[in-house]
């Protein structure tokens, strides 16, 4: 078991899982008899993670995004934890950076500030100048972060095996799972690939489609001081959104500023969402910044998701739906978005859905909070058994926290204004993409191509029609037993006739044997028949299939 590995570790985990009350678990870890899988009440299972580390918070961090796997209550507990520790001392950040510089530090700034900006779980941040006189971010990796994570990642897989065992982690693909966490937080010790991000980012928003890309700004990356532990990004001068302020004594200016703000960080994200496929998935407060001259920045690239173009028109469909409260739309959506085929009661599904809206058929579209419907929806499916890719977690808390923000910086959002001249754009856009002539050829070589192969394709059926070839392959599934209990059928019928037809041989040669052989063959059929009879009678009464 892997509890005889890297015991420390692993007994410093069994403490804090006794020390706050996590019976499952305790009989899971000790090799203990075990019932269905139980999860702690959410604020149990948080003080679990906090105590139990950074790495750990992280791994309730990216939970958070799992609608799909945990009901409301645990997503809202843990989209609480923050990454609360103390940061590295200065000696040993300068001794990480000077590593992964390619010249000395003195030539590649004029000065670093010591005292961090802000120190995460993974690494903390210093402001620092160039030697050019540029002001620069550095985001430098914790000293032995990885060997932390490592181990920690083993511990997570051990625990993850255990679990899969359970009707409970085969049902969820506990496994997988966990594969999907240690994935990214892997991710997260590569600094390029978090540059990488940050800089697509960058060039998807510099083509506004629905507001001016001027306004909105994402870091330069310094690629040739970049590296997978140091990532040197330009500086932004500013505030986090929620503590910004205006000048202004007129209150009409003030609120018709933040109803700007607030329009131009929705247009920027459905941008992403819906148009672009990438998006940054972390937008709470402390990543979304007020800058000095206005404009507003997003930061932290680290956490983004994919949407591919059919689950963005699924995704498109489904806000559709919602608005209409159509559940049978909703299930089918919800179908198309599964990872896999699997068996589902569909009426069950949109009856669950219709259960889910019905409470919203009497609150104005102006008062609906999206993100929560769609919260449900994930919930609905995860009820039903449904597995949905993970990005759809990372979509939901997107919207989730964007609404969050918004709704916090300015309470007088009307979400439903602000997506209505989106949605019309974008069911437009799928219907003739963004090139319309492109759209309308591609259209036209389609028809073509279909009124040139009909007539063939409709010769060829009439001729086999006509000629008796026609043939019709079905596949009937689920037909085994039935044609078992018709052969056993059939063969006990077969059984019955014979027997009756012994007997009645036998009764034959009776009345009129005249000689000891007669009436030897007949006392032998008789006999016969009885076995037989006899035999039937037993096979059937074992059967259980007598009534």
């Amino acid at each position: 078991m892997f509890l005889t590995q890297t015991v420390p570790r692993q007994r410093e985990i069994i403490e804090v899982v006794l020390r706050n009350g996590w019976d499952y678990m305790r009989r899971l870890l000790t090799g203990g008899k075990t019932d269905e899988p139980q999860l702690p009440t959410p604020a149990v299972l948080k003080n679990i993670l906090v105590n139990l580390g950074p790495v750990y918070v992280k791994l309730g961090q990216l939970l958070s995004t799992r609608p799909d796997l945990l009901s409301a209550s645990y997503i809202e507990e843990l989209s609480t934890l923050q990454d609360e520790v103390p940061p590295v001392p200065w000696t040993e950040i300068e001794v990480v950076i000077r590593k992964q510089l390619k010249r000395p530090l003195e030539e590649v700034f004029q000065k670093i500030n010591p005292v961090p900006v802000a120190a995460g779980s993974i690494a903390q941040t210093h402001r620092a100048t160039l030697a050019d006189g540029r002001e620069v971010a550095l985001k430098v990796q914790r000293p032995g972060i990885e060997i932390t994570i490592a181990q920690d990642i083993a511990l997570i897989q051990g625990i993850a095996d255990l679990v899969a065992r359970t009707d409970f982690g085969q049902t969820y693909e506990i496994k997988s799972t966990a594969e999907e966490f240690t994935k990214a937080l892997e991710a997260e010790l590569d600094f390029t690939r978090e540059a990488g991000y940050t800089d697509e980012l960058r060039r998807n928003l510099a083509k506004g489609r629905w507001f001016d890309p001027k306004q909105i700004v994402v870091a330069e990356i310094y690629w040739d001081l970049t590296s997978e532990k140091l990532l040197v990004m330009e500086w932004l001068d500013g505030v986090p959104f929620l503590s910004a302020t205006f000048n202004s004594d007129n209150n009409g200016n003030v609120a018709a500023e933040r109803k700007a703000i607030t329009t131009l960080l929705f247009r920027a994200f459905f941008q992403q969402l819906y148009i672009d496929g990438f998006f940054h998935a972390d937008p709470h407060p402390g990543n979304l910044f007020y800058l000095n001259d206005g404009r507003v920045a997003l930061l932290d690239c680290g956490m983004v998701g994919r949407l591919d173009p059919r689950t963005q028109q699924i995704l498109t469909e489904m806000l559709l739906a919602i608005v209409d409260l159509d559940a049978g739309r909703c299930a089918q959506l919800t179908l198309q978005l599964a990872d896999s085929p699997q068996p589902v009661i569909v009426a069950r599904l949109e009856s669950d859905y219709d259960r889910m809206l019905r409470k919203y058929h009497n609150v104005s579209l102006t008062e609906m909070n999206f993100s929560q419907v769609i919260y449900e929806i994930l919930q609905v499916a995860r009820n039903n058994k449904i597995r949905l890719p993970s990005n759809m977690g990372l979509y939901a808390k997107t919207l989730a926290n964007l609404e969050g923000v918004a709704r916090a910086f300015n309470p007088e959002i009307n979400l439903f204004d602000e997506v209505k001249p989106l949605m019309t754009d974008l069911f437009r856009r799928q219907l003739v993409g963004d090139n319309p002539v492109r759209s309308l050829l591609r259209t036209a070589l389609d028809l073509k191509s279909l009124s040139l192969q009909s007539p063939r394709q409709i010769e060829l059926l009439l001729d086999r029609v006509t000629s008796e070839t026609l043939q019709w392959n079905l596949s009937l599934r689920g037909l085994d037993g039935m044609r078992r209990t018709l052969d056993d059928a059939a063969n006990r019928l077969s059984f019955s006739i014979l027997v009756g037809s012994l007997i009645m041989g036998a009764a034959i040669i009776t009345t009129k044997a005249q000689t000891s052989q007669l009436s030897f063959l007949s006392s032998v059929l008789f006999a016969a028949a009885s076995l037989l009879g006899l035999w039937l009678i037993i096979s059937t009464l074992r059967s259980g299939r007598l009534r």
